[in-house]
């Protein structure tokens, strides 16, 4: 394949990605959250969950206004989060 080739594949398949709601990665936040719910993290660990909720929101408000790419970038932030309060809660027991 010529490099202009790879290049047109390239700009293709990262349009394509930025054109599509994050639904997987917006249902891997909402189970980090959940997780860590279930372990208490908001008592437990109050700023990684705020963040977490905060981010998971703004994600959901971006996905609605169809900005896919920051909708994404929140919703890692969010899980990051989530995961943080999670084992921080755990390691709190």
């Amino acid at each position: 394949m010529s490099s202009r080739a790879l290049f047109l594949v390239l700009i293709l398949f990262v349009s394509g990605c930025a054109t599509e709601a994050p639904v997987q990665m917006m249902s891997d936040a909402r189970q980090a959250i959940a997780a860590a719910e279930e372990a208490d993290a908001d008592r437990l660990a109050p700023e990684p969950m705020t963040e977490a909720k905060r981010y998971i929101s703004l994600a959901e408000t971006q996905i609605r206004n169809g900005s896919f790419t920051s909708a994404w970038q929140n919703a890692q932030r969010a899980k990051n989060q989530a995961v943080e309060a999670l084992n921080t809660a755990q390691t709190a027991e």
